[in-house]
């Protein structure tokens, strides 16, 4: 699968923003420490925008942009053979960025977005404007190789949207199997509970979240 079949399969802005908030609450709770986070979400990135994240501390991660104009993304697979460091000097993989509108276009430029030497150094790319009816991506090559620009994987548990992927998720790399009902709980954004915190973490009190729970935007 790559950014081709990823884009046919997300669903509309405000669900994967929905599923963002939910992958980010659940990380906070399993994961009081952020720096060990594997899914955030801040609600006060920049005025008028959101911004939810990916990262695994191996240097693959993702960034998606909400904001007026649509929603702006890209994410890297580093050791992808599209990767911009596959060339000599590093360069984006041509046709990823050629298409963006120019409405999202600054978001590719955006300084914390690239690497310390200015480089675009994402895999995939993808957006969809206010607008447009479906998700759309740059005229893109992608060889033939397995996973060639890591968009399935990156985007994996966005896709499948549901508490048992997270589940399947979180017992692999927290090495915890939280009840499933409370990762349900937070997947449909119900207001957040004692019992319900308990449940994914029994460390973790309700209002040890309170400064998670305001930069995620998360209904307590």
């Amino acid at each position: 699968m790559t950014v081709y079949e990823v884009i046919a399969q997300l669903p509309a802005a405000e669900i994967v923003r929905a599923r963002s908030k939910a992958m980010a609450m659940l990380d906070a709770v399993l994961s009081p420490e952020w720096e060990f986070r594997y899914y955030s979400y801040d609600r006060q990135w920049a005025p008028s925008e959101e911004l939810a994240s990916m990262k695994d501390g191996s240097g693959n991660d993702y960034v998606i942009v909400f904001s007026e104009p649509g929603v702006y993304a890209q994410a890297t697979s580093h050791e992808a053979p599209i990767s911009a460091y596959q060339v000599s000097p590093p360069a984006p993989w041509p046709g990823l960025f050629d298409s963006l509108p120019q409405t999202l276009r600054p978001f590719a430029q955006e300084v914390a977005f690239l690497d310390p030497n200015g480089v675009q150094r994402a895999t995939v790319c993808l957006w969809r404007e206010v607008t447009d009816s479906e998700w759309k991506c740059g005229d893109v090559q992608v060889p033939s190789q397995e996973d060639a620009d890591g968009a399935e994987w990156l985007f994996g548990l966005l896709l499948k949207g549901s508490a048992e992927a997270y589940l399947e998720f979180a017992e692999d790399y927290y090495e915890v199997a939280p009840a499933l009902d409370a990762v349900q709980h937070i997947y449909d954004l119900k207001p957040l509970t004692q019992e319900v915190v308990s449940a994914l973490n029994p460390a973790v009190r309700l209002e040890d979240l309170a400064e998670d729970i305001t930069q995620i935007g998360y209904p307590v």
